[in-house]
């Protein structure tokens, strides 16, 4: 009996070993990938629709994957219906016309697209929720770097007011 118990025990500590190192190894690697195609370690990502913050980072997330993917006949589609569904009716007038005005995309003040993005919470009053977006425009420790403030409504999340910030 004592031996049937040592030998479930060792064999339930070798199975719990092996899930372990398992799980365990892959995020050790590190970030996984050829040419220019990354697969990143596997790490929780969450958010709350009811967090302004979290729904500029979804769109700003959803938005550059979509001008990434500039070669995808639906990218242009998807950009635009991000836009319509993100941002108020005044914010796409004034993105409109940076547009029209300046040659280069209204959500990125830019005209290319950057690389990575991050979005921080710098606050809010007044009915609106404020947040700095940072956007990379290369990899390696000179990465330029541009900074955008964003303003959403509280009451109905949508983006009222992007601008480059200083």
């Amino acid at each position: 009996m004592r031996k049937t118990i040592r030998t479930r025990f060792i064999a339930a500590g070798g199975v719990a070993a092996a899930l372990t190192l398992a799980a365990v190894t892959p995020a050790l690697a590190g970030p996984v990938g050829t040419g220019t195609h990354s697969v990143a370690s596997a790490a929780a990502t969450q958010g709350d629709p009811r967090n302004t913050t979290n729904r500029v980072a979804n769109f700003y997330g959803a938005y550059i994957d979509a001008m990434w993917d500039n070669e995808d006949a639906g990218s242009a589609a998807d950009a635009k219906a991000l836009r319509a569904f993100y941002l108020s009716t005044a914010a796409q007038k004034k993105v409109a016309a940076f547009e029209a005005r300046e040659h280069a995309d209204g959500i990125l003040f830019a005209q290319n697209v950057p690389v990575k993005w991050a979005v921080t919470y710098t606050g809010s009053g007044a009915g609106h929720s404020t947040a700095l977006v940072t956007l990379t425009w290369s990899d390696g420790k000179n990465a330029e770097i541009s900074k955008i403030k964003v303003q959403s409504d509280l009451a109905t999340r949508k983006i009222t007011d992007l601008a480059p910030a200083d």
